[in-house]
């Protein structure tokens, strides 16, 4: 399977991308918000093409460089985003300065003022009443520019406070962005270690990873098929953790990676992974490592080492004879494991021994958390290896 997000064409498509879907028309700097959109939706068109080559290793790495090129062209346009405020943010500071100023010393002159208003002193002290009147109404007048000054404050506070939100945001998003393009730099040289740029290497992750999301997609039409359920996410049901499910609304219809499978059918895996973080205090959920380039590899498998919003996952398989003794001592331990069932068919999470029976949140079953084994029409002959999980 190959991942992808939303990243840009660049050095390396000149030197590959011409083989791929011709001759490509590439710019490499934008210098205003109009151009920074318009060459976004370009890469963003150039790797809809790339998606629809035939799967092999060069067409994977463009894509690589497609992503990150874009991710790169995006960190760029939200950091221009974050001066552009900055230069808002102190000129409203100083406006506000300014405003806040004039408004205390024309308070004070109106008060002033309305202290001989209040005692009729400046009527006794007018050498006619005409000069009386014309006191009055340059108070009156004096009065309302105060209040208009005092609007003007209030609407500078409130723009200034809104920019202020403005930018928090922005450099969340930009951490955000970031954090991804060095994910998918790191799924690239992972790629390249992993298949020593050699093509035959690269189809063989490719039929492995394949041959396993279709175990996962087979298993889900023997027990009835993937309709999505809504309100499956449980919390602290039978153990320190959150339940998710597959076939969850929330991310049931995203594919894994670039896959063309999706959660529903095949996410079992990736759903397992995230309940044991949920266990362990860590912010990870189904579709943050279904959206991952580097929890997601080229071939469609999640990897067995990867780091998602900012948690470090590491994965150990444990297979043969001592699957359920392994089992036992862990879960004696405190320590719930991934159960890998019939060959890899399908994964759930054992939560603890109850006398011998064993309890699981079964990431397909509907409502499936806190269940014993049998609920999923399982035995323990079905267990046929571990994945025991770490985070940092």
């Amino acid at each position: 399977m190959k991942y992808v997000t939303k990243k840009i064409l660049f050095p390396l498509l000149l030197l590959v991308g011409f083989f791929l879907f011709g001759k490509v028309a590439v710019a490499q700097t934008c210098n205003n918000q109009d151009e920074c959109n318009k060459l976004i939706q370009e890469y963003q068109q150039q790797i809809s093409k790339l998606q629809g080559q035939a799967s092999t290793l060069k067409n994977q790495i463009a894509q690589f460089d497609a992503q990150i090129k874009l991710t790169t062209l995006k960190i760029t346009q939200t950091q221009e985003q974050i001066n552009m405020l900055g230069g808002r943010i102190t000129q409203l500071g100083d406006s506000l300065a300014s405003l806040t100023l004039a408004f205390n010393s024309r308070a004070i002159e109106t008060y002033k003022l309305s202290k001989f208003e209040d005692n009729f002193i400046f009527i006794l002290s007018a050498d006619d009443m005409g000069e009386a009147v014309s006191r009055f109404h340059y108070l009156q007048k004096i009065q309302e520019e105060d209040r208009n000054l005092l609007k003007r404050l209030e609407e500078a506070q409130t723009t200034y406070e809104g920019q202020k939100a403005d930018q928090e945001t922005l450099q969340k998003q930009l951490k955000t962005q970031q954090a991804s393009l060095n994910s998918q730099k790191i799924a690239k040289n992972s790629l390249l270690a992993i298949t020593k740029n050699d093509e035959a290497k690269y189809q063989s992750l490719l039929a492995a990873a394949n041959a396993q999301l279709s175990k996962f997609r087979n298993f889900v039409a023997s027990h009835g098929g993937s309709s999505i359920l809504d309100n499956q996410t449980k919390c602290n049901e039978g153990w320190t953790g959150c339940y998710y499910n597959q076939r969850d609304s929330q991310w049931g219809n995203m594919y894994l990676g670039n896959s063309g499978y999706l959660m529903k059918d095949s996410g079992c895996f990736a759903t397992s992974v995230a309940m044991l973080a949920s266990h362990n205090g860590k912010d990870i959920k189904p579709n943050n490592i279904a959206s991952s380039p580097d929890a997601i590899t080229p071939a469609g498998d999640v990897v067995h080492s990867f780091s998602v919003n900012n948690v470090s996952v590491s994965i150990d398989k444990i297979s043969g004879s001592v699957v359920i003794s392994r089992m036992d001592s862990e879960l004696s331990a405190g320590k719930p494991v991934m159960a890998e069932l019939n060959g890899g068919a399908h994964f759930i999470v054992i939560l603890k021994k109850d006398g011998d029976n064993y309890i699981m949140n079964d990431p397909f079953l509907k409502d499936g958390y806190n269940k014993p084994l049998s609920a999923g029409g399982y035995s323990t002959s079905n267990i046929t290896g571990l994945r025991l999980v770490s985070f940092n």
